[in-house]
C-alpha cells in the first residue's frame, strides 16, 4: 500500500520546507517510496478527524496499511527501519544514527526553537528582548559543540543517514539568520543536505501542494511556526 502523510495546504514559512511534514517527505524520497498527501486547511488540524491521527492537533501524521503514526522523528525512524537507504546494515552504525536522530530533536532543536519563539512567534511580548541574550548563548554553545564534532566530515557518522536528515532539517530553521553562517562547516553541511536529489524532489512536491491561503489576520512577516 502507498503511505499517506497529512500536511497543510498553506505554510507559514512561505514554502521553505520548515514545517515538519517536509522531514517525512524527504525520508520517503530518500528510500524511494511513493506517498500520497492528505492536505488540511489551516484550523482543520485541531478538528476531531485529525486528532484521531495526531492527538495534539499537529502535522505530520502518517498512515500505512492500518498503522497510524504522529511525531516526525518517530515517522522517520519507522521509514528508515522498514526501507533501505537511511540506516547502515551494521547494527552499531544504525544505533549511532538513531543517537543522532535523538540529538537533533532533543538537544539541538529545543535551542533552535527557543530562538524562533523569541524572534518570531513571541517577538511582541515585552520579555522577549530580555530573554534573547540567554537564548543566543545556549544556541551558540550547542552549535559550537556540533561544529566541533562534524569537523571536516561530510556527514555526522559515515554515510548520510536518518540522523543527518533530521539534523539538517532542524538546522535549516537558522538559515539566513547569520547565526549558522558563522559556522562554515555547518552551513556547508546544510547545503549538502539541500542538494540531495531526494530533498529537491520533496521540496518541489511540498510547494506544489501549497494551494491554500493564509488565515485572516496572519502576520505577513511570520516565517515559521511550531507544528
Amino acid at each position: 500500500m502507498t503511505a499517506t502523510i497529512t500536511a497543510y495546504d498553506w505554510a507559514p514559512d512561505e514554502g521553505r520546507g520548515l514545517v515538519r511534514d517536509m522531514r517525512v517527505r524527504w525520508a520517503l524520497e530518500e528510500v524511494g517510496q511513493r506517498y500520497d498527501v492528505r492536505l488540511l486547511s489551516w484550523g482543520e488540524q485541531k478538528g476531531s478527524a485529525h486528532r484521531a491521527r495526531n492527538p495534539f492537533g499537529q502535522v505530520p501524521a502518517y498512515e500505512d496499511d492500518g498503522l497510524v503514526l504522529f511525531e516526525s522523528g518517530a515517522i522517520v525512524l519507522h521509514i528508515a527501519d522498514n526501507h533501505p537507504g537511511l540506516f547502515a546494515e551494521d547494527p552499531a552504525a544504525r544505533a549511532r544514527a538513531i543517537g543522532w536522530m535523538f540529538a537533533a530533536l532533543n538537544t539541538v532543536e529545543p535551542v533552535v526553537w527557543d530562538l524562533v519563539m523569541v524572534k518570531v512567534i513571541e517577538r511582541d511580548q515585552d520579555w522577549s528582548k530580555a530573554r534573547l541574550p540567554g537564548v543566543l548563548t545556549r544556541l551558540h554553545e550547542r552549535l559550537d559543540e556540533l561544529s566541533a564534532r562534524l569537523g571536516d566530515a561530510e556527514w555526522l557518522d559515515g554515510p548520510f543517514s536518518a540522523g543527518d536528515l533530521l539534523m539538517v532539517a532542524v538546522l535549516r530553521n537558522l538559515s539566513g539568520s547569520g547565526i549558522v553562517e558563522a559556522y562554515p562547516n555547518l552551513a556547508a553541511y546544510i547545503a549538502r543536505g539541500e542538494a540531495r536529489p531526494a530533498f529537491v524532489r520533496a521540496l518541489k512536491a511540498l510547494r506544489a501542494d501549497l494551494t491554500g491561503k493564509a488565515p485572516a489576520g496572519w502576520p505577513s512577516s511570520a516565517k515559521t511556526a511550531r507544528t
